[in-house]
């Protein structure tokens, strides 16, 4: 009796979980750069006094779908996109580095070049800092050009390189801001030569809208299903004490 207790406690709790992370995942299906988060699960024995017999539902390892999205041309000068695998990196706060592809970039109030969110974007070389009334030029190896605004004089002077990385999968974390980071223990990522962008261009999500609705349907009928379980070992108990009490 206890066993389906288990079965239906721990799977309509972990139904519960699911459905939240599919709902995020379209409640973004139109943020750029967007990857779904995915999530896996398995079963544990419960560690106790029970018998061995009993098990639980646990999530396990949850990840992100690492596919690329659809590229869409904006003809922004500042819309870049990571072509293949790879990353932009960013520079938070505290001194460490976060990765994201999202690409619409823009020049905040103080020179640096920086996300739509404005957080700033990293260079091989530190920050990078646009001069004043320039245009810039994004090129497909990442390096950053300032052209003088309205001089035909002024040639274009490099601002610097966007530090672009390509880490293995298995070493990112998604973080609650859904920026991925490097997972403890495992240093930064390092500039890599080969990643290319397209200028000009946004990666979009890459969630797949009617997937997400099945999802969230199957997830419903699976909450269901295990609260189902749950009231028919109420049930069976609830009989079950009656044939004691009449014995």
């Amino acid at each position: 009796m206890d066993r389906m207790i288990y079965v239906g406690m721990s799977g309509a709790k972990q139904a519960m979980e699911q459905q939240a992370s599919v709902a995020n995942n379209m409640a973004n299906v139109s943020t750029p750069g967007f990857r779904a988060q995915i999530n896996n699960f398995r079963a544990v024995p419960v560690v106790g006094v029970e018998a061995a017999t009993r098990a639980m539902v646990v999530a396990s390892t949850p990840g992100a779908d690492m596919r690329s999205g659809p590229m869409t041309q904006t003809g922004r000068a500042l819309d870049v996109a990571v072509r293949g695998d790879g990353w932009l990196t960013l520079q938070l706060p505290d001194g460490s580095e976060a990765y994201t592809r999202v690409g619409n970039l823009q020049v905040g109030a103080d020179g640096q070049l920086t996300t739509m969110d404005s957080r700033p974007v990293a260079g091989e070389a530190g920050p990078l800092a646009v001069p004043p009334g320039s245009a810039l030029v994004v090129t497909s190896e990442g390096v950053v050009s300032a052209i003088g605004a309205g001089d035909p004089a002024v040639g274009a002077a490099e601002v610097g390189r966007l530090k672009l990385v390509n880490p293995l999968a298995a070493d990112l974390v998604r973080g609650d801001d859904g920026l991925f980071r490097m997972r403890a223990g495992v240093a930064p990522a390092q500039a890599d030569s080969t990643v290319r962008l397209l200028t000009g261009t946004l990666e979009g999500s890459n969630v797949n809208p009617v997937e997400v609705m099945v999802d969230m349907i199957a997830n419903a009928r699976r909450f269901e299903m295990h609260m189902k379980t749950l009231q028919t070992a109420e049930s069976n108990d609830q009989q079950a004490n009656k044939l004691l009490s009449n014995s």
